[in-house]
């Protein structure tokens, strides 16, 4: 006869436990582009309506090309968290596994896309 608690059987058999680490993550991150995006725009704005050599000037410096980087990496990965978080919300069996992986892949694949033009023109 083994003399088990209610809740040493309960362990393990529930939620994965990530819960609390992801809702963690989402708000660092949602702080951290609070901080930068205000930034980035004054950035952006004053770049836009430039010459293409003003904007290549602008995003040349380290200040714009590393704040422009930090902002697509930082918020990639938030926007990949939040609709994985959506999509295993509302959508069930494999298709949750699909649409995890190509929100996934489509967020890279942004963020990589926007740090490529920005070394171009950093360089």
């Amino acid at each position: 006869m083994r003399y088990i608690t209610d809740r040493k059987r309960a362990v393990g058999k529930g939620a994965s436990g990530t819960g609390t680490a992801h809702h963690w993550a989402m708000q660092v991150s949602a702080v951290a582009l609070a901080l930068m995006i205000p930034a980035w725009l004054y950035v952006f704005g004053s770049a836009l309506g430039g010459t293409q050599a003003e904007v290549l000037a602008t995003f040349g410096r380290p200040l714009p090309a590393i704040l422009t980087a930090l902002v697509l990496v930082v918020g990639m990965k938030h926007f990949a968290s939040g609709a994985q978080m959506m999509i295993e919300d509302y959508v069930q069996g494999s298709a949750r596994k699909v649409a995890v992986i190509l929100v996934t892949c489509l967020a890279w694949a942004i963020a990589a896309t926007g740090l490529f033009a920005l070394v171009r023109m950093a360089l």
